[in-house]
């Protein structure tokens, strides 16, 4: 287990009580840039997390993302001894991470009053579905239903079909983002007050938020954003297309002289002339004419030709990848975006790489998850704990 990076929260102690997926995606963020994470499970239930999806020689390859860079302890909150140890560890904290339905921390008298007690600086980052008050506070959340209400899936899909959710855990890693900032900005007024607060973070709200002004739009005028499919209501052409060799490519053009320069490409600079191409609003009025001009010049050329011409055009377009393609991608590489990891049960592993490069201070993966308790010993033993005592916990079913 490698610990030679030191990120800008090196110091930083944190504990993540989550599962499934922002609040332990937050965590892992902190851990990226230096914190030491504590990932707390259920001794007899490990994170779902290490289930989910493909495995290898019975490995969740998932866990070994999600986490990374945190040491593994095992402990039943529920339990005497369990509550005691948390409280210990709180001691010493300044971040934990939960997200348990609201009042169940509070019902294993973990609530905010007793951590506090401990440790008056402690940041309490809780993540769930709903938020913790409201009728929909005590529902069982997912990132699923934060696509449902939110708006994502009504404006999701072709115009003549159903609402689409995404495939992956859209909710729940902009509500993982959302809960890192979160957590950095509560840091940040403690250095101010000298004391910790409690983040209230639901996560059918940050995805609410990058929906953009739907809300305004609504408000002001009435307007409902209706499914478009891969097109905009905002700018056009915007939408894949297919090459003459099979692949796809996706085109936007927010930016007006990207537009035209988009349409001399193509071959139709005269409706860079027209008085409706002069704005977003106007060329979405006329989407079906510049999706066929664009469409039909792209359909009579191959992929790295149309990448070609719509770079020398200083035009934005970019093939569309699956993974295979991703982990190939000459700028993917030269970013870094893609680490190679040595992991001790599965050799070498290569995953996402941490968010940012940071000039003076880079984050990294120290290492790949961890098995299921692996720190428990470690952890317990820095707390001051003696083999008897954690001999005794391990036989009360609280480790």
């Amino acid at each position: 287990m490698s610990t030679t990076a030191a990120g800008p929260l090196t110091g930083l102690k944190v504990i993540d009580l989550a599962t499934l997926f922002a609040g332990p995606l937050a965590a892992t963020m902190l851990g990226d840039f230096g914190a030491d994470v504590i990932k707390v499970e259920h001794p007899r239930k490990p994170d779902p997390s290490r289930g989910h999806g493909p495995a290898k020689d019975g490995v969740g390859l998932w866990w070994k993302l999600l986490g990374r860079n945190k040491r593994t302890l095992t402990l039943d909150l529920s339990a005497p001894g369990g509550r005691d140890v948390l409280l210990r560890l709180a001691a010493e904290t300044d971040v934990i991470v939960e997200n348990f339905r609201p009042g169940t921390l509070e019902r294993w008298g973990l609530g905010p009053e007793e951590l506090h007690a401990v440790n008056p600086r402690l940041v309490l980052a809780r993540v769930t579905g709903f938020g913790q008050f409201g009728p929909y506070a005590h529902r069982p959340g997912f990132g699923t239903l934060a696509e449902a209400m939110s708006g994502f899936a009504a404006i999701t899909g072709e115009p003549d079909g159903p609402p689409t959710l995404p495939p992956f855990g859209l909710a729940d890693s902009i509500a993982a983002l959302a809960t890192a900032y979160a957590v950095m900005a509560a840091l940040a007024g403690r250095e101010r007050t000298g004391e910790g607060q409690v983040v209230d973070l639901a996560i059918i709200e940050p995805i609410l938020t990058v929906l953009g002004p739907q809300p305004l739009w609504y408000d002001q005028l009435g307007y409902v954003q209706p499914r478009t499919g891969n097109r905009s209501r905002n700018n056009a052409p915007r939408n894949t297309y297919r090459t003459a060799d099979g692949h796809w490519v996706a085109v936007s053009t927010s930016a007006q002289s990207v537009a035209e320069r988009v349409m001399r490409l193509v071959g139709r600079p005269e409706l860079i002339e027209e008085p409706w191409f002069g704005s977003g609003t106007g060329r979405a009025e006329h989407t079906e004419e510049l999706d066929a001009a664009v469409g039909h010049w792209i359909s009579r050329h191959s992929r790295e030709e149309v990448l070609n011409g719509f770079e020398k055009a200083e035009a934005a377009v970019a093939p569309i990848h699956d993974v295979r393609e991703v982990m190939e991608d000459p700028q993917y590489r030269a970013l870094g975006t893609i680490a190679e990891v040595d992991d001790p049960e599965l050799g070498p592993l290569r995953m996402q790489n941490v968010l940012f490069r940071l000039s003076e201070t880079p984050g990294a993966i120290r290492w790949a998850g961890r098995p299921h308790g692996a720190d428990t010993e470690e952890i317990l033993h820095g707390l001051g704990l003696s083999a008897t005592r954690i001999a005794a916990l391990r036989d009360q079913g609280a480790l």
